[in-house]
């Protein structure tokens, strides 16, 4: 079972239907419920994003993680038409849905969307300075002078957050999972 550390944003309807079903199929495998995204992609398409509690997955992962929900989805039924089922990794610029990601990759730079304005805002973009009781501080580098350059964010706020593309987050990315590495540098080779 994967360690508890449960999502602080997490979907709302059919997706969190979904969710509710697909998610103890993937903490009995070891791995967790990052997100369930569903687009009109292909027709429709039922996007399952997880992980290894260390954050990290490898294609063995993602098979095994869809091996084991593709009957539980087809017992339950949720999607009254047919539908393509994906199952990847976060990916680097990756989805912050638990208090352990933003504790993870603080220092990196990041979007955070608000369901609702603090001081006339609710998008913020920057560095995660912090993680403390139930908030995380993200810095704000461009702030006209006088604004604050930081601000608090309740996680109970929140309604999105991701990694920000960085030179400095690919690498450390890179040097936090072994196989990612080993990927790249065999594109390299090519």
């Amino acid at each position: 079972m994967a360690e508890h550390d449960p999502r602080i944003l997490t979907e709302t309807g059919l997706a969190a239907r979904i969710a509710a079903i697909v998610e103890p199929v993937i903490d009995d495998l070891g791995y967790r419920l990052v997100r369930i995204k569903i687009s009109g992609q292909n027709g429709l398409t039922l996007q399952i994003m997880a992980e290894r509690p260390d954050g990290t997955m490898n294609i063995e992962g993602c098979e095994a993680v869809s091996r084991a929900v593709s009957p539980v989805l087809d017992v339950e039924d949720p999607i009254d038409r047919a539908y393509h089922l994906e199952v990847s990794s976060p990916g680097i610029d990756r989805p912050l849905v638990r208090r352990s990601d933003f504790e993870r990759w603080s220092g990196h730079e990041a979007k955070v969307e608000l369901e609702n304005p603090l001081d006339g805002r609710k998008r913020f973009r920057g560095p995660i300075l912090a993680v403390a009781g139930e908030t995380v501080t993200v810095g704000i580098p461009d702030a006209p002078e006088g604004a604050p350059d930081r601000y608090d964010l309740a996680f109970a706020d929140i309604g999105d957050a991701r990694l920000v593309l960085t030179d400095a987050l690919i690498k450390d990315a890179l040097r936090r999972d072994p196989e990612l590495a080993a990927d790249v540098e065999d594109e390299d080779e090519d």
